[in-house]
């Protein structure tokens, strides 16, 4: 029904979501998909520059022999499993497996230290453990009764091997097909993922994904990329966060394209660009803080540009979009989604853009956007799903709940409706455009102001390589705009350049808009790439650093 639809009205309005009572993606679709299927499903390109490549038959045997070693070491259907790998064969053997054995993953980031693993032990209540050997030291104070299980040379004393002894080497040489054979079948609605937020406000939320909410709740997250049989597909994101899910495993199989992946250490946009040329890809997602590295360097080194290019994690600005438009002749389209949901809204291939905007509601989800203060539907105001109607036609992509959180899942889900958190305005047409988090957006004067429409404008200048807007307290209007500076190559901070940039905001930016303070720094993240506003906030709070002011550089 998604697949090479071009056509955006008939997709929203004729797709109905597959609702099966049952239901094993790796059983059910990905063995089917791959038995006898020797085209490349998995592409690893090392730094150095080795190369991983495994066929849709061999992952699919891979991950038999790794369900039945698991099972071997005390893994059972419903245990939790904390999966820290890098982008490794091991990594997707591993999902697939814990899939056929009913586990419930919990996928981390090898970026992660002891405190974040405890918590993921502790609040997650992991019965296991497969990590990498060389992170095994970040478990010797996590306390817990669970296997230990590492991946990758000699394990340490406490530690399992995650290989037997009896499959090394490629599984294309080796003939095996020893079919793993399940322990009973698989409620659709039973727990498959825990996905611990990355908190850019709070502590992490625990995020209760389905053996139905992702793997097929991702048709919409294909349909937006425009994915298709036999496309390489190259996702840039950090094993261990929800994004990885999305297009590094169920959107590229749901379309049986190949996951393609460049490891590095550094990023370095000439090196992914010729990666990308000599293996032909084919379509292209990045969060936008790649995108606006890639757009530093020399965009024309890409010979041949990818067919789809697409962003997510946060919007992108505008700016950025036109810089690769003028370069591959392509055009980035954004896709609107969370950890609690696959693509909401998005513009999905064949569509026409509004510059701005990121897109109309995905098929399967009704989309609303309630005013805050009154509730009712408005054309600005937080964005929705609407739940309010039969149950059968609740999105599939949508989260469970928060486990453990009842109260916070009632608050996300009250009056029939699940609450992003997110502020957006829909047109006349049905764009919806973002405002922001409904935690950042602040009053100056009594003006609404969206930090990112602020953030886009600077990024108009040329010394601008990344900013972060907040409120800075102003006893006059309250607050004011401060705009936390990262410089492109070549500018120095200092007066004369804050002068440069005050004179752009005042040429770009309404006056109840312009940025009034500025400071040169580097900007807090999450570990998925994401900034910290609230850690922004609290240091313009506090003072400190050196902060120009528009009223002394006009």
């Amino acid at each position: 029904m998604l697949a090479h639809r071009e056509d955006y009205r008939a997709a929203y309005d004729g797709f109905v979501w597959p609702r099966p009572a049952e239901f094993n993606w790796a059983l059910d679709w990905f063995d089917p998909l791959a038995r006898g299927n020797d085209a490349t499903a998995l592409w690893i390109v090392e730094e150095d520059g080795g190369e991983t490549k495994l066929s849709f038959d061999a992952l699919r045997r891979r991950s038999d022999r790794t369900a039945r070693r698991l099972r071997a070491r005390g893994v059972r259907a419903g245990d939790r499993i904390v999966v820290m790998l890098g982008n490794q064969a091991e990594l997707w053997e591993t999902m697939l497996a814990a899939m056929k054995l009913r586990a419930v993953v919990i996928p981390a980031t090898p970026l992660l230290g002891p405190a974040d693993l405890a918590d993921r032990i502790g609040r997650g209540r992991a019965r296991h453990v497969v990590v990498r050997t060389a992170d095994t030291g970040k478990f010797a104070e996590v306390p817990g009764d669970y296997t230990r299980i590492a991946v990758g040379g000699t394990p340490p004393p406490g530690w399992l091997p995650y290989e037997d002894g009896t499959t090394e080497g490629s599984d294309e040489r080796d003939g095996s097909d020893e079919r793993f054979v399940p322990d009973g079948p698989t409620p659709a609605d039973a727990p498959l993922l825990l996905y611990f937020t990355s908190g850019t406000t709070a502590r992490p939320k625990l995020v209760e994904h389905t053996h139905a909410s992702y793997p097929i709740g991702h048709l919409s997250t294909m349909y937006w990329i425009g994915l298709r049989p036999g496309d390489v597909h190259l996702n840039i994101s950090s094993p261990g966060w929800a994004k990885h899910a999305w297009s590094n495993f169920f959107a590229p199989w749901n379309a049986g394209a190949t996951v393609f992946v460049v490891n590095y250490t550094r990023f370095d946009p000439a090196r992914l660009m010729a990666e990308m040329d000599r293996c032909g890809v084919t379509s292209f997602c990045a969060p936008p803080t790649v995108w606006r590295m890639l757009i530093q360097a020399d965009l024309s080194a890409l010979r041949t540009p990818p067919r789809e290019v697409v962003a997510a994690g946060e919007p992108l600005n505008p700016e950025v979009i036109e810089a690769v438009r003028r370069a591959w002749g392509v055009t980035i389209r954004d896709g609107f989604g969370q950890t609690e949901t696959s693509v909401q809204v998005a513009n999905p291939p064949g569509q026409p853009l509004k510059t701005g905007s990121m897109g109309r509601p995905s098929p399967g989800f009704t989309v609303v956007l309630l005013d805050p203060v009154t509730g009712e539907p408005a054309d600005e105001g937080e964005i929705c799903l609407d739940l309010t109607g039969d149950p059968a036609t609740r999105p599939v992509g949508l989260m469970t709940g928060y486990a453990g959180d009842p109260e916070r899942t009632a608050e996300a889900m009250a009056g029939g409706y699940y609450r992003t958190g997110d502020i957006g305005s829909r047109d006349e047409d049905g764009y919806i455009t973002y405002i922001g988090r409904a935690d950042d957006v602040f009053k100056s004067s009594d003006y609404k102001i969206s930090p990112f429409e602020l953030e886009s404008a600077l990024l108009e200048h040329e010394a601008v390589a990344e900013a972060a807007v907040v409120p800075a307290p102003d006893p006059l209007r309250l607050s004011v705009p401060k705009a936390y500076v990262v410089l492109a190559e070549g500018w120095e901070p200092g007066p004369d350049t804050a002068k440069a940039l005050f004179a752009h905001s005042r040429a770009v930016l309404a006056p109840y808009k312009r940025i009034r303070r500025l400071e040169f720094a580097e900007l807090p993240k999450t570990v998925s790439g994401k900034i910290r506003r609230i850690e922004l906030r609290e240091r313009t709070a506090q003072g400190g650093g050196t902060e120009f002011r528009e009223e002394d550089h006009r």
